[in-house]
């Protein structure tokens, strides 16, 4: 990693999707799924990059510094949202969805420049990791758990950076290139048909159905909404932040659905490159 790996570490911990391992992992594990040909054209526009050596250090380019379009690193739905069925961004202008769109169809067509089609795949790398973590399909209010503060922990500990940063760095490990190697024995061939075959909206929804469980600690299910506190729907500016135990059990109990969306992640991404680079 070059220059750009000095700097990673100041940013706040609000700033990254999966944190490097996460994201990292989630790459490597595409990367490895990739056809000859799909492999040839990835490395071959990565070899034009100025800053990154391989996909895998490029899916953090969307984290910065400085942060690539904001409001495409995420999906924010109202708290009375049980379900995500449509490719839609129900609270802002773009979200995940249309980035995702987006960046296939530029990497996808070969009039366009390289230039373009390099910043397309380093985004659409990241998308995809970042709609597989479930706190970045979420509630705008608390700046998706953001604002959900770990009990004992400096004003950076989140319930969002526990899933960041926390559930891998304590159960799977910090050593993404093990990580990707592991995760990816596990998986099975039935496993990546019946990944493959599902899309964003879908993607996104499991995400949100793990936010919303209640064994996620994100909100209280009532009155058919998801609250933010059991006496507080959403938070407004100046009210009471909650606090959220992130404790070893947490973090053991969460790491089996972190350990399987990196695998989707991976593998969906993946496919999807194969399916533009054939």
């Amino acid at each position: 990693m070059r220059a750009i790996a000095f700097f990673i570490f100041l940013l706040p911990a609000t700033t990254f999707g999966w944190g490097e391992t996460g994201h990292r992992t989630v790459c490597l594990i595409a990367y490895a799924e990739l056809t000859s040909t799909a492999r040839a054209e990835v490395d071959r526009l990565i070899n034009l990059d100025p800053d990154y050596d391989s996909f895998n250090e490029s899916c953090l380019f969307a984290d910065g510094p400085p942060r690539q379009r904001g409001e495409d690193h995420y999906i924010n739905v109202p708290r009375n949202f049980r379900a995500i069925a449509t490719d839609e961004c129900p609270m802002a202008d773009s979200c995940l969805f249309p980035a995702i769109e987006n960046d296939i169809k530029v990497l996808a067509d070969a009039g366009n420049s390289d230039v373009d089609r390099l910043i397309a795949l380093k985004l659409l790398g990241h998308w995809i990791g970042d709609i597989h973590q479930p706190m970045h399909v979420s509630f705008q209010d608390d700046l998706g758990a953001n604002l959900i503060s770990q009990e004992g922990d400096d004003e950076r500990g989140n319930l969002h950076s526990a899933w960041d940063f926390d559930i891998i760095d304590q159960q799977i490990g910090n050593n993404f290139a093990q990580i990707a190697v592991d995760l990816r024995a596990e998986i099975e061939n039935g496993h990546r048909s019946l990944w493959k075959f599902d899309g964003p909206v879908e993607w996104a929804n499991e995400s949100y159905q793990i936010t919303i469980s209640p064994a996620a600690g994100y909100c209280t299910i009532k009155q058919d909404a998801c609250w933010y506190a059991p006496d507080n729907m959403m938070l407004n500016r100046g009210e009471t932040r909650r606090e959220i135990s992130i404790t070893d059990s947490y973090t053991a109990i969460h790491s089996v659905t972190v350990r399987l969306r990196l695998k989707q992640a991976g593998v969906r991404l993946g496919a999807q490159l194969n399916a533009i680079l054939q």
